[in-house]
């Protein structure tokens, strides 16, 4: 009971900090909007009600520009967040999240590749193709991570990781001739690669809220095996979880809510290195209670970078440089510590 009281607790102050800075953000910016005017701007689209004295220019400012980018960040570091509470959950590793397995960088490549069809005359319309290339690029990389993983029958960490590493190498050079071949056009592909939510729109929103939502739930559902598998292969397959089908099931879910995010705000990395990281020392090792959880404080954390360079920073830095920049010195920190323990890279 007491557990349980304290999860609730954990959820609702991470739940109710979030909507707090999201009513934040929509006031920051080159137009200043207060907070009561955000929120009557908000029940007045959602309610249908009329606005008593607010320019027209903030509701649309608010409405169409801040409002879904404030979500679409929301939406995409909580998709990173869960994704990568699992992957560290399913290969034992706290140094995994999505570009481990490779599944980030072949969603890119699959994205950059319709990029570089419509700079050389393809039309495609990007709102449907992006994101579908993205997702194939992202399955088709499981998919061969998988088959070179193959020949270890339980698919161990160590394997996947490998095979994931190589895969993504393959990919990065791919990605590297798809830029040659944008010759003069390719900072259309190096700004998104960098990744970007200045572009997103309500159709974007759209399009994460229902991966994000299913993807999360399905983890969720999971997080007991999952905790069961924190106990090794051995003891998990002795209390009857199927590891090969459980690491199947959550690679597809994760790599298909991964594909989706990169699809919309391109590359942004060590959000799902990260949150689960943070929070494993703040909440504990529980998944019930890590996944919900890395979902809100995976949104913080991209919301908050998002603010800052959208409305702080003189000008507007790609959002993946923001957060590589966080990330990779506590990346490194991190790999320390495990070296002065006496652990492996893996």
């Amino acid at each position: 009971m007491q557990n349980r009281r304290k999860a609730i607790l954990f959820v609702s102050l991470h739940a109710t900090l979030l909507a707090a800075l999201m009513a934040l953000a929509a006031t920051m910016g080159f137009l200043s909007v207060s907070v009561s005017d955000v929120l009557q701007i908000v029940t007045g689209k959602v309610f249908r009600l009329p606005f008593v004295d607010i320019d027209p220019v903030a509701i649309s400012v608010v409405a169409d520009v801040r409002l879904p980018r404030i979500a679409g960040a929301v939406l995409v570091g909580g998709i990173l967040g869960v994704s990568g509470a699992v992957f560290q959950a399913i290969l034992l590793n706290p140094l995994a999240d999505s570009y481990t397995l490779g599944i980030s960088t072949g969603a890119a490549f699959g994205a950059s590749l319709v990029i570089v069809m419509q700079l050389f005359g393809l039309v495609l319309p990007p709102a449907i193709s992006i994101p579908l290339f993205a997702f194939l690029g992202g399955i088709g990389t499981l998919i061969l991570v998988l088959y070179l993983a193959s020949g270890d029958r339980r698919l161990s960490s160590t394997s996947l990781i490998l095979a994931g590493v190589i895969v993504s190498a393959i990919l990065s050079a791919a990605i590297g001739f798809l830029k040659f071949l944008a010759d003069e056009q390719v900072g259309i592909i190096i700004f998104w690669l960098m990744g970007s939510l200045s572009g997103i729109s309500w159709q974007n929103v759209l399009l994460l809220m229902p991966a994000a939502c299913i993807g999360s739930i399905l983890a969720f559902f999971f997080s007991r095996d999952l905790n069961i598998m924190a106990t090794g292969e051995r003891a998990a397959s002795a209390l009857g979880v199927n590891t090969v089908r459980l690491r199947l099931i959550l690679l597809a879910g994760c790599t298909f809510m991964t594909a989706l995010a990169v699809s919309v705000a391109g590359i942004i990395g060590f959000v799902g290195l990260i949150v689960p990281h943070l929070l494993r020392h703040l909440a504990g090792p529980d998944n019930r209670l890590l996944i919900p959880l890395s979902f809100f404080a995976g949104g913080i954390l991209l919301l908050i970078a998002d603010t800052i360079t959208r409305a702080v920073l003189p000008a507007e830095v790609p959002i993946g440089v923001l957060t590589a920049l966080l990330g990779g010195p506590f990346f490194c920190i991190l790999f320390k510590r495990r070296q002065q323990d006496g652990k492996s890279g893996f």
